[in-house]
């Protein structure tokens, strides 16, 4: 529920979440260790065939380079540890996601209770974090909340924070459609191809004192391109199975009979 004054919104996690990705095991994790792509290609793979996958209609992007590791404002000397615990939304199983409390969709929420460092599995992970193979955390950005869920591997993000070490994650998200990547781009081909015209007829006017017109435009092309191929879209969202008869149920159980508000 989006909080009257649109600064954050309430969740409850119903514990029927499952990952995409039956449990990956220690050899895997070193065959394809300092490997980001093998991790893509298997992580895709199975997004693509699992009855849990949140893959609908449209284009998606998996990346392992998210914009996590760049929220601006955090503490100076502030360890791995600490920087990632900081963005994970607390409650359980509910609680209160904060729009503006990171300036941006920095917040990751798990999909369900973060395990404990003693965890065996969290064990397990730590092992691997400090010898460097841990696999990758899977998270999914999702336009609605303005944050970013752990789709998969939250004993592995427990253990990288156990042991302060940064973990290698995996972001996806849906992006732009091909059609509109079709036309973006030749947009964005004619609109440089035009401007080293214009470049080059005032160069032959006023001699090399005028710059190259490539290097003028092409920052601009890259950049444009590079949005079209990896830029957000609204995720699409379904109601809770059983309907607002569901809903309040589950609202009486927790929050007692006056429920939530919600519109």
């Amino acid at each position: 529920m989006v909080a009257p004054d649109r600064d954050g919104v309430d969740f409850y996690r119903t514990a029927r979440h499952r990952p995409p990705a039956p449990p990956l095991r220690a050899h895997m994790a070193r065959a394809f260790e300092g490997s980001p792509e093998r991790w893509a290609h298997h992580f895709a793979a199975l997004l693509t065939t699992s009855p849990d996958s949140p893959l609908h209609d449209g284009r998606w992007v998996l990346s392992p380079d998210p914009p996590l590791r760049l929220r601006p404002n955090h503490p100076q000397g502030e360890s791995p540890g600490e920087y990632w615990r900081s963005l994970l939304v607390e409650g359980d199983p509910d609680g209160y996601i904060e729009w503006f409390i990171h300036n941006g969709s920095w917040e990751i929420l798990p999909l369900r209770a973060m395990p404990d460092a003693d965890d065996p599995r969290v064990k397990a992970y730590r092992k691997q974090a400090r010898d460097g193979v841990l696999p990758p955390v899977l998270l999914w950005w999702v336009s609605g909340l303005d944050c970013h869920l752990v789709l998969d591997g939250h004993a592995r993000l427990a253990a990288a924070i156990a042991e302060s070490v940064e973990p290698a994650v995996l972001e996806l998200q849906r992006t732009v459609p091909q059609d509109e990547v079709d036309s973006g781009t030749e947009q964005a081909v004619a609109t440089y191809e035009t401007e080293l015209e214009r470049f080059t007829a005032l160069r032959a006017a006023q001699g090399p004192r005028v710059p190259d017109g490539a290097e003028f435009a092409g920052p601009a092309l890259a950049r444009r391109l590079d949005e079209l191929r990896t830029a957000h879209r609204p995720t699409w969202a379904w109601p809770l199975p059983g309907g607002v008869r569901e809903w309040d149920r589950i609202a009486r159980e927790q929050v007692g009979e006056g429920g939530w508000e919600y519109g």
